[in-house]
């Protein structure tokens, strides 16, 4: 299988829409107080994971205000809806996780 190729205009965007929410980091908005566990960019799994056809980037997050509060994928975007409670971990470029 060959790697998927990233234009750099593309990784700036993803990016941008991702906004802080690096693995470990912990955001609020009107939905919930969510823990992010992994973020996925590569395209194809990330479509897969939201159920689209098409997918740049999922966020794999986790609700902590349930206490059943199970893993789930994302794809919104970052807005001023949004609020970083806790930073995650520093990552040197995004890179395909889950």
């Amino acid at each position: 299988m060959n790697p998927v190729v990233i234009p750099d205009l593309v990784v700036a965007t993803v990016a941008r829409e991702v906004g802080p929410r690096t693995p470990g980091a912990i955001y609020q908005n009107v939905d919930g107080r969510f823990e992010v566990l992994a973020l996925v960019t590569n395209p194809r799994e990330a479509a897969q994971l939201l159920r689209r056809d098409r997918a740049r980037w999922a966020v794999i997050v986790r609700d902590t205000l349930r206490a059943d509060g199970q893993p789930f994928a994302v794809g919104s975007v970052w807005t001023t809806s949004d609020h970083l409670v806790r930073e995650g971990r520093a990552i040197e470029a995004y890179a395909p996780a889950a």
